[in-house]
């Protein structure tokens, strides 16, 4: 049977607003510190047999997808700078220092 008073009422915050702001990851690409959008990537990709998980800007991770395949992305594992080492990825990189954390922009078509 469903109780017909809640608690707190429909518009109210359960949680309250005196908390210490929660300090920003950094990026597992980029190394700017994350915004309000934080997206967990498997470095490995779970069809691949990956289980471990990294925070990414989602334009980072989009950029990621778009320049590499499974197979590479497995090949290089949890080694970001193999990644760096892409001249796409480091240019992109360089270029995405200088925005803001929830910069966010459309990545066009695959680059692989």
């Amino acid at each position: 049977m469903a109780r017909k008073h809640s608690k707190h009422g429909p518009y109210e915050d359960p949680q309250p607003k005196d908390e210490a702001p929660v300090e920003a990851v950094p990026c597992w690409l980029c190394g700017r510190p994350t915004g309000e959008t934080i997206v967990w990537h498997h470095p490995v990709p779970k069809s691949r047999g990956g289980r471990d998980v990294v925070p990414m800007h989602p334009i980072c991770q989009q950029t990621v997808i778009a320049n590499f395949t499974n197979s590479e992305l497995e090949r290089y594992g949890l080694d970001v700078d193999a990644l760096l080492a892409n001249p796409a990825i480091r240019k992109f990189v360089d270029w995405v220092a200088k925005k803001d954390p929830d910069f966010t922009a459309t990545i066009t078509k695959k680059q692989r």
